[in-house]
């Protein structure tokens, strides 16, 4: 296992090697969806290992955050786990900016139950039902019979936009559902509550929770890229037109053979 990491440290610091310094120093700023955030994290810190004039800033907040930030001017890049709405769009061009989007990842939205839950598959409609509260024991959808404990993520979330469209057709969340303002705190109150449901990217999920699959599909590489997987998605980078200079390489080496190998170290699924 240690030479493996060794080799995979190694492969990532020579491919980088080959992209070009940059002549002066630099800043990059980067803010929004939170399940982005750890392969915006990795890759900005090899980035600036081999290219030290170099500074990105990353933060988080939710897609909707960096959305709203790209449309202020205040950050290079917005990060989002969901395609901008028109309406996002339309508020941007209004202030002359022009979003333009990178994929730089698949990911799958899982669903997550406390690992002890006997039950092993949902149906898209029996999600919803219980996401809405139409049901609301295990027992009605063949588990034990206990109370559901309905987690979601805010309405900030890019994955709660996902979810919203894809698992729930437009739908309110049950008024009872905890919201919660990010994957890991979803996961882990999912795996510390027996009763629990939530959902989260598929970089996040831990062995203190059993993965349902949906619809009988589970969530992996074949299925996410391919699209069989009900809940599958890409991951986005958005910049107010087409990237250029420091920012465009940045990218460039996310979307490259060194930050795909970052983007599946960090458990997510690779362009290609």
């Amino acid at each position: 296992m240690k030479n493996t990491y060794k080799a995979f440290i190694l492969a990532i610091s020579l491919s980088l090697c080959a992209i070009p310094m940059f002549a002066k120093g630099g800043k990059i700023t980067c803010s929004g969806s939170t399940t982005v955030l750890p392969v915006a994290q990795a890759t900005a810190e090899a980035f600036m290992d081999a290219n030290p004039s170099i500074n990105i800033s990353v933060r988080g907040g939710g897609s909707g955050v960096g959305v709203a930030a790209l449309q202020n001017k205040t950050v290079d890049i917005a990060n989002s786990s969901r395609p901008m709405k028109a309406k996002e769009i339309s508020s941007c061009k209004s202030k002359g900016i022009n979003p333009t989007a990178y994929v730089i990842a698949n990911d799958g939205i899982c669903i997550v139950v406390h690992k002890n839950n006997a039950v092993r598959d949902l149906s898209v409609a029996q999600i919803k039902n219980i996401y809405t509260g139409k049901i609301k024991n295990w027992k009605e959808v063949g588990g034990p019979s206990m109370p559901i404990v309905v987690i979601s993520r805010d309405v900030a979330s890019g994955t709660f936009e996902v979810f919203n469209e894809k698992a729930l057709g437009g739908a309110k969340v049950d008024a009872t559902a905890q919201l919660l303002a990010s994957n890991n705190a979803v996961v882990s109150a999912v795996g510390s509550t027996p009763g629990a449901i939530g959902y989260a990217g598929l970089g996040y999920i831990n062995e203190g929770v059993k993965v349902l699959t949906v619809n009988g599909i589970t969530p992996n590489d074949t299925t996410i890229k391919n699209g069989s997987f009900p809940l599958s998605r890409k991951l986005y980078m958005y910049t107010n037109g087409k990237a250029t200079g420091e920012v465009a390489r940045y990218i460039s080496f996310i979307q490259s053979a060194a930050g795909q190998a970052i983007v599946k170290a960090n458990g997510f699924i690779t362009l290609n």
